[in-house]
Formats: C-alpha cells, structure tokens, sequence
C-alpha cells in the first residue's frame, strides 16, 4: 500500500499498473457495497472529476479520477460482486488508465493515514 498515492476523496492510485479505486477506509465508512458503475472502456477520465459511482446499504457515493487519460481496463467482477471492494478495496482495482497526467492533489499513504486516523 506504501506504494500508493491517494485523494483525499478516498480514491487511490498505483502507477505501478496504471489501476485506480477506493480506500480501505472508503470502503468502511461505505459499509456494504451493492453495486459499482464504472465507466466504458476508452472513455476518458479527468483528474478530479467523477468517473463512476459506488453504491453501498447506507448511500451512493461518487468516484473521483486521480488521474487523466483513456479507460484501457473495467474490473469486470465488480458487476458481478462488487462485495468484492470490501473484502479487499486494494486488490479490487476499479479501472486500468493510459494516464496522460496525475493529480497534483495526491497524497502519499502516510499522509492519508494521518488524514483518516480514528
């Protein structure tokens, strides 16, 4: 997880594989999730912009991008078993990008530990 870098809107990043979804603690304070809307290979994200939608037994919550670029990859299990983010939210990467440009508003992991301290 160290690797990661994160928004404050509990969304996460890896550059390591281009992947993007939302944190541990998103995923906790979501509660059980339901259902996931992702968008369609090819489309573009923007940084800072919501690509998606999270919905859980207590709300719907957006997804934000950290990052530009093309959807070059959907998490196809998460139609099916979108349980699958709560289990795991950092193995349950939502979507893979060709980023063309990252945000300037992320974080590293510890400072978005300190940020979500309890």
């Amino acid at each position: 997880m160290s690797k990661l870098k994160f928004l404050k809107s509990h969304e996460w990043y890896s550059a390591e594989n281009n992947t993007v979804g939302i944190s541990d603690f998103a995923q906790h304070e979501l509660g059980d999730i339901v259902f996931v809307e992702l968008p369609e290979v090819g489309e573009n994200v923007e940084a800072g912009v919501a690509f998606g939608n999270v919905e859980s037994v207590k709300a719907v919550s957006e997804i934000y991008s950290p990052v530009s670029g093309v959807v070059t990859e959907v998490n196809e299990d998460l139609q099916s078993a979108p349980e699958l983010i709560n289990q795991d939210a950092y193995a349950a990467w939502m979507i893979k990008v060709k980023v063309s440009s990252v945000s300037e508003e992320l974080i590293s992991s510890a400072d978005y530990d300190e940020l979500t301290k309890r």
